[in-house]
């Protein structure tokens, strides 16, 4: 009897597999826009970039042997950057981690025809928040050209169009290891200093944890024609089937059998 149930089980699995497949094969999984986690990659560390006194400088001149958080914008941006900014500085003051002791910030322009100037400039803009005395070259302002520029957001997992001067980009900040290991994200431009604080720790361990992005990407697929995402009930279902098939064996198998 034990072998029939088991035989169902795995008819049952097979067609959930199948039917994930299935998904999978009709889903485009390049990202245009928007954050692919890459998790436990190591970002290149050897790419070249101009600071805010027109100078180059790597990426690991920046990270410097310390936990580090990245944030991608624009410095010209006219929506989410500056409050991103603006956050990244508010939690500076509220942590009781030092910047520029404890951990580091690098802020990469995505539009390769900003400059140092500019980079200088709104630079010492949100210095001015930082109520506490830190290195200035704690928090690099870097620009570079188009093709660094895309190499290091290609491998950070950031992935952004140009629409006219402007860009689409998503707001997030992802958190480096004194390695230059990716090991976690926060997306939105809103944290609580204790999230960060965490993540700092977490990046200066190594240790690497995924985020609700994850299942949410499990339980939403892309809709091209609408541009939005919409709950995949089906993949959700096949899921609760597997589950439940697995508890029903499960329960069959340790059922106390009934004596004669």
């Amino acid at each position: 009897m034990l072998k029939n149930y088991q035989m169902i089980l795995l008819i049952i699995v097979s067609m959930v597999v199948m039917q994930f497949s299935v998904y999978a094969d009709v889903q485009d999984p390049r990202i245009r826009v928007g954050i692919d986690e890459k998790l436990g990659d190591i970002v290149p560390l050897d790419l070249t970039f101009k600071n805010e006194q027109g100078n180059d400088i790597t990426a690991a001149d920046v990270i410097d042997g310390k936990p580090t958080i990245l944030a991608f914008v624009y410095y010209s941006c006219p929506s989410i950057c500056s409050p991103l900014l603006m956050e990244i500085a508010s939690v500076v003051n509220q942590l009781d981690w030092e910047l520029g002791e404890h951990f580091n910030i690098l802020t990469l322009s995505i539009d390769e025809y900003e400059d140092h100037t500019l980079a200088a400039e709104k630079k010492q803009n949100f210095l001015n928040i930082i109520q506490k005395d830190v290195p200035e070259e704690s928090w690099a302002f870097l620009t570079a050209d188009s093709a660094t520029i895309r190499e290091f957001t290609d491998a950070a997992g950031f992935y952004f169009i140009r629409e006219g001067e402007d860009f689409i980009h998503s707001g997030a900040l992802i958190f480096l290891s004194p390695e230059g290991k990716i090991t976690r994200y926060l997306f939105g431009i809103k944290h609580l200093p204790f999230d960060v604080k965490m993540a700092l720790i977490e990046a200066s361990q190594g240790k690497v944890g995924p985020t609700i992005a994850k299942v949410l990407r499990f339980c939403f697929s892309y809709d091209p024609e609408g541009k939005t995402y919409v709950l995949n009930l089906t993949r959700i279902f096949g899921a609760g089937i597997l589950f439940l098939a697995i508890v029903f064996v499960i329960i069959l198998r340790f059922k106390p059998k009934k004596s004669n």
